[in-house]
């Protein structure tokens, strides 16, 4: 459903978001997550880049969320690493034809996609953390695929 690349994107926003206004050193992250240490490094500058994530330098130095976890959806971390992209050619093959009249098949992948996007924007990061620190109880919470809440959130959106 996401890429690798977006799921330890919100992995380590997940973990930003338990430890929030605390900064929190790759290091601490990539034992937390189990992210690899490098693609955690490659996922992190894309977040910082985006806005999401602010990097500090120093004894006291690490990486801090610049939003509240609480007003920031899912959405906006999957798109920051890994833009979802809906389908702009028809995959029947027909000519192009407008949004308001779709192929069937189009019209069928166009829907769900909708749904997905509504999912991932109506779950925002602290949910997202604190249902896996509730699920993780007997484990460590941020080393398992993030399925639980986008599940729950895709039967919402239906």
């Amino acid at each position: 459903m996401i890429t690798q690349t977006a799921e330890y994107a919100l992995r380590a926003a997940a973990d930003l978001a338990t430890h929030h206004g605390r900064p929190r050193t790759s290091q601490q992250m990539a034992r937390a997550t189990h992210v690899p240490p490098d693609y955690l490094s490659k996922v992190m500058k894309e977040l910082v880049r985006a806005g999401i994530v602010r990097s500090q330098r120093g004894v006291n130095g690490g990486f801090s969320l610049l939003r509240d976890p609480d007003d920031l959806p899912v959405y906006d971390v999957i798109n920051a690493v890994n833009p979802i992209q809906r389908i702009r050619e028809c995959p029947l093959g027909l000519r192009a034809h407008a949004r308001g009249n779709l192929c069937p098949l189009h019209r069928l992948l166009d829907d769900a996609m909708e749904k997905i996007e509504a999912a991932f924007k109506g779950v925002t990061l602290g949910q997202l953390a604190r249902q896996a620190k509730q699920h993780g109880k007997n484990g460590d919470p941020l080393s398992r695929p993030l399925s639980l809440t986008v599940d729950r959130a895709m039967r919402a959106a239906s």
